[in-house]
Parts: structure tokens; sequence; C-alpha cells
């Protein structure tokens, strides 16, 4: 999977190989109109709570075929991700943010640090929280509709971030079984136009490199009682080593296909993908499968090798446009929409 990066004014890219195709929609609806059945559904994947598109039966059929032919409505392979900008430190009140547009999908994530107690179980580690928030995204998603999809994405979070050397958790401690580091992530979907997860989990990586923490001082007075001391030099703070922080890969089965980066309209021709977090150094920490339709063990095995093979492309751009970013210093200016 060819991903070239590059930068555009100030603003960061991971591209695919092809642009979207000017005027492609039109040929799905010209073909929808072609078929004469005039019959829309609303279809989607409202099982993993995803907004759902509207195709006819002609539309679908037109996208399943060019998948078959790799060749996508939008003009890219099977294996090509659409255009992301990739943002960070676009919220000042925040210890790391970042802001993620892959194609229609709008991220925003904000990381705070806060003082917390270590877990029973882990007493000489940090650790993570998630929050994710749908509302804002479209009607659909108001109310129930949108916590029960938060609440999907945070437990995939999750499950992401058990592995034992994603994040450096030891490094959260400030003083074992008392006081410690907790990160609160808090994720925005600001538009859903398709592959929410694999946006998130890359917006999740850039806030989490871009994350700043002061550097404390435990202090002990000669009663025994300890003190913690934070440091007052912005520039003096721990920064994560995000190496080992994994993304995640959905891969939706499309015909006898797969597709990486489905839009909202491939999506709703798929009725099975498979969400596979990946390492930059190419092995798989966790799978989850989504959807109604099934899956066979062939299949599965295509689609690991495929997950391991673009998921390192991902991993090795991303990194190289958070250096560019990084290079440009604290005097750069801001370009998102909250500069």
């Amino acid at each position: 999977m060819p991903v070239p990066a590059g930068r555009a004014g100030h603003q960061l890219w991971i591209a695919g190989s092809f642009p979207a195709a000017a005027g492609g929609w039109k040929a799905g609806g010209q073909a929808g109109r072609q078929g004469g059945s005039g019959a829309l559904r609303r279809c989607g994947r409202e099982a993993a709570g995803m907004a759902s598109v509207v195709l006819s039966e002609a539309e679908k059929l037109y996208i399943v075929h060019g998948v078959q032919e790799d060749l996508r409505v939008d003009g890219r392979g099977c294996e090509d991700y659409r255009c992301a900008e990739v943002e960070t430190d676009v919220v000042s009140n925040t210890s790391g943010s970042a802001r993620v547009k892959l194609g229609e999908t709008d991220i925003l994530v904000g990381i705070k640090a806060e003082m917390g107690t270590p877990k029973l179980e882990k007493p000489d580690e940090g650790y993570l929280e998630f929050f994710v928030d749908c509302s804002s995204n479209s009607p659909e998603l108001e109310g129930r509709g949108g916590e029960e999809l938060g609440t999907d994405i945070a437990n995939t979070l999750y499950r992401v971030f058990s592995c034992e050397n994603s994040v450096d958790l030891k490094s959260l401690c400030i003083n074992p079984k008392e006081h410690c580091w907790v990160l609160y992530v808090d994720v925005l979907l600001l538009e859903c136009g398709g592959n929410i997860f694999d946006a998130i989990s890359i917006a999740v990586k850039a806030a989490l490199f871009n994350t700043r923490i002061p550097k404390v001082r435990v202090l002990e007075d000669e009663e025994g009682t300890k003190e913690i001391e934070l440091s007052d030099d912005p520039y003096d703070c721990i920064r994560l080593n995000i190496d080992e922080v994994p993304c995640i890969v959905t891969l939706s089965k499309i015909g006898y296909r797969h597709v990486v980066d489905a839009t909202l309209q491939e999506e709703a021709c798929s009725l099975a993908s498979l969400l596979i977090s990946v390492t930059s150094k190419g092995a798989i920490t966790s799978m989850k499968k989504v959807g109604k339709g099934s899956l066979d063990p062939e299949s599965i095995f295509e689609m690991m090798e495929t997950g391991q093979r673009v998921g390192k492309s991902l991993h090795i751009a991303l990194q190289k446009i958070l250096d560019e970013e990084e290079n440009l210093g604290t005097s750069r200016p801001k370009v998102g929409f909250l500069g």
C-alpha cells in the first residue's frame, strides 16, 4: 500500500494512492436509475451502531462488482486509504490533543493527565481511561444510539490498549500504591464518513505523541509525611514512547474480497468486518469481528495478512508526519478549526 506523506502549507497528510474520483457517485446514481427498481432501502451496520445510508440495489451491485475488480467508486484500490489530515496540539487546555480527518470522518481527541490512585492489581502503574462522545455527529446518534456506539468504541480501545507493551504505564507511577498519573482520553466524533475505528486509533496515537506530563518530585519531611511537588517549567515534562502503540485496521468483506478504509456506502454493502490492531512492527495484538455476516477461516487469514501489511505502512506514514510536525517547533501556526 503506497502511502506517501507530505505537507500542504501547514497541513499534514497521509495520502492514499488515488484521490477521490470526481463524479464517482454520479455513476453509481445513474446505475441505480437505470436499474428501474426505484426501491431504496435503509441499510448499514446498525448492529455496530454505525450511521446508516440509503442505497438502491443497483448502487450496491455497482459497488460490489467494482470491488471484485480492485476498483472502488472513488478510484482507490482495495488496500488504499483515503487522504487523511493529521494535526496535533489543537486544544490548549489539554496535556495532548490531535485532530484527524480521514475522508469525511472527523475525529478530535484530547488527553488530560490528572493525579490518581493506582489500581490495586497494579500498584506501580498508571492507567488510561477512555470516553467517547458521538452525539455531535448526527441526530441518529443522539441519546441512546450515540451512547451505545460510544461505549462500543471505548471498550474496543480498552481492549487494544490492554497489551502490556502498548504504553509504558510504569512511567506514569509517581509513588507506588499512593499516587500515579491517570490519562483521561476523550474522543469526540465530529463527523462520520465511514471507518471510524481506524480514524480514532490514529487520532489517539497522535494525541499520545503530543502528550506532555509534568515532572514531579516526592518530598518527605522528618515525620515521614510525603508531599508532591510539580515542576513549574512547562518544558520539564515526560513524553510517552508510542513506538508500540497499535493502530486499528478495519477490513470490510465485500463480495469475495475485502477492503480497507471503507466509506459509509461500502460499509452498507459489507455484512462482516474484521478489526485488527497492529503495531509498527506488524504484530497483531487483538482482533474483533463486527457485523451480522460470517467469515470463513481462509478469509480471516487473508484479512490478517492484509492488516499486517497495511498496518505497518500506516505506522510508517503516521510517524513521519508526526516527526515533521514536531520539527516545526512551538511557534508553528495553528491551521485547524480551533486555530
